[in-house]
């Protein structure tokens, strides 16, 4: 997955955007406010910070070297994953999950207009 790749799928979630807190050179992903994923998308090697469930996070870490805790990050609630030692698949999966998983503590009302009950 290239950084255009990994932005456009990022962006292209229910009221997903990309905001950059951190200096021009992090992209924040977030959907109504609240972020996903965040990336220095001109890094080599490309990686991307996601929130993760804390005990899939840890099986995920065990299973996979390209996922380690969460760079500058809760280490508990976020993994960082390098993105070249991941199928592009598994990478579009782990950033949805982050996406889900941020939308499913948000109130429901701004769940239902995400049409994500």
């Amino acid at each position: 997955m290239t950084p255009q790749e990994l932005r456009a799928f990022c962006l292209d979630f229910d009221a997903g955007t990309e905001e950059f807190p951190f200096g021009p050179e992090t992209s924040v992903f977030k959907v109504l406010g609240k972020m996903f994923a965040l990336s220095a998308l001109d890094a080599r090697p490309l990686t991307v910070n996601l929130k993760c469930d804390p005990d899939e996070a840890l099986r995920l870490r065990e299973e996979h070297d390209a996922i380690v805790p969460g760079w500058h990050m809760n280490k508990r609630h976020w993994n960082t994953v390098t993105v070249s030692g991941l199928p592009d698949r598994m990478v579009r999966e782990l950033v949805e999950d982050s996406y889900d998983l941020v939308v499913a503590g948000l109130p429901k009302a701004e769940r239902l207009r995400l049409d994500r009950p």
